[in-house]
């Protein structure tokens, strides 16, 4: 899956000049946390979130008057508070890379760029939204997480088992183990009662950790 895929297009974007206030509720009106900041050219100079917004409120104890903060607040705009060191990504950058970028540089959301546009947005709700698609969040059926023994074949022969039974698997997701010699797996199987399938993966898993019909 590439980004292009699942981002936000076309973007909502805000000028460095837009005063922060106005910027704000254009956000809560979009319901968006976070926009890139283009200049008359469209070029990309920066990008602004809520937080930051927020965060150039004079705090409750300040002692300035009301009209003294209302006037201070309309003075300040979108490119005193943003960030100007933009990271982003390409329309074809595999999902998991924009992933990884997102949770090294502990940000909530990149541009996506094509050549020097920007063509849209990908988010953390987005990642959220496809997790939930990969782990059948919303599938009926039986839930097992599972320790499995790092083992040539041995996940063939558990997928296979679920099949011979019956079984359809709706999501599968490998993670890593307690230690090198096994992997943790949870996936989720449709058309099969609980006892049975517990019954027909028993042979290839080290321990169950945790089994549920869901959904």
């Amino acid at each position: 899956m590439l980004v292009k895929e699942r981002m936000s297009s076309p973007v909502i974007s805000v000028g460095p000049d837009m005063p922060i206030m106005e910027c704000l509720k254009l956000m809560q009106d979009k319901s968006i946390r976070r926009t890139p900041v283009l200049d008359k050219q469209g070029k990309l100079v920066g990008i602004v979130s809520d937080k930051d917004l927020l965060n150039a409120a004079p705090s409750d104890a300040t002692t300035l008057s009301v009209w003294e903060m209302n006037y201070l607040i309309g003075q300040v705009k979108v490119k005193d508070v943003m960030t100007f060191k933009v990271l982003t990504v390409t329309e074809d950058t595999p999902i998991e890379e924009a992933a990884y970028a997102m949770v090294q540089n502990k940000i909530g959301g990149m541009p996506v760029m094509r050549d020097s546009k920007v063509v849209g947005l990908i988010t953390e709700t987005d990642l959220f939204k496809i997790f939930l698609e990969l782990m059948g969040a919303r599938d009926e059926g039986v839930r097992v997480t599972a320790l499995v023994p790092e083992k040539l074949g041995e996940l063939s022969a558990l997928t296979h088992a679920i099949a011979e039974a019956g079984g359809s698997f709706v999501a599968f997701g490998q993670f890593a183990g307690e230690s090198p010699a096994d992997k943790l797996v949870t996936f989720k199987v449709a058309g099969l009662t609980e006892a049975v399938v517990l019954e027909k993966i028993q042979p290839h898993i080290l321990q169950v950790i945790d089994i549920r019909s869901c959904c």
